[in-house]
């Protein structure tokens, strides 16, 4: 598909005169240079601050944001209700569930610290699908949950189409998680909420989390 694209605008170019010299001259001159890193905009953490230019500051800014301390939220007002209901379930995990889970997530979505993309899972599946089934039950037999799955890579990223990326409210976070780790996620989410359903936990007016 890309050799019939390739194909496709090397033959418009070849139509138009003024294009040819446009694409020669950037073979010649552009094409040679190296690319040019990202810049990170200058901030600012208020209309009243001045502009912060160097990294470290900038660091600083994005750290006083997005994890200063906050408040503790005052539920002293809220009744409290208890659920009297035993549940049984089972817990096992089998290969056949791991690998639909697998197989929804995308390919290339991104993963945190381990560097190991749910592509890389998805083509090694057959050898690693009998392993991965016993250290997920095991996950759920001895109520323990990885050191390794807890890790998470933070991500600064731009609000779009802002027209100007000075003030720090701008930008906002995203949280990579280890794919493993996801992929155990969506299979004990997907308990709870049968589990919930079923058993009707949810009020009436609960709009998000309940899946048709």
């Amino acid at each position: 598909m890309k050799c019939v694209h390739f194909r496709s605008k090397m033959h418009e170019l070849s139509e138009v005169l003024k294009l040819i010299w446009c694409f020669a001259k950037w073979v010649r001159i552009e094409s040679q240079l190296s690319k040019k890193l990202s810049q990170f905009s200058s901030l600012k953490w208020s209309d009243i601050d001045h502009m912060t230019t160097t990294f470290e500051k900038k660091i600083k800014i994005l750290r006083e944001k997005f994890f200063s301390s906050s408040s503790q939220a005052n539920v002293n007002d809220i009744a409290k209700s208890f659920i009297s209901l035993t549940v049984l379930f089972n817990s096992h995990i089998t290969e056949d569930e791991l690998k639909q889970t697998i197989k929804w997530v995308k390919a290339d979505k991104a993963s945190s610290t381990s560097d190991i993309s749910n592509r890389v899972l998805q083509a090694s599946l057959a050898k690693l699908i009998s392993v991965l089934t016993s250290l997920f039950n095991a996950c759920v037999t001895h109520k323990y949950h990885s050191k390794q799955f807890k890790k998470t890579q933070t991500i600064v990223l731009c609000k779009s189409k802002k027209s100007d990326y000075i003030d720090s409210k701008m930008y906002r976070l995203i949280a990579l998680l280890d794919i493993m780790s996801k992929a155990l996620k969506l299979i004990m989410i997907k308990r709870l909420s049968d589990i919930v359903k079923t058993h009707h936990m949810l009020s009436n007016v609960q709009m998000r989390l309940k899946h048709k």
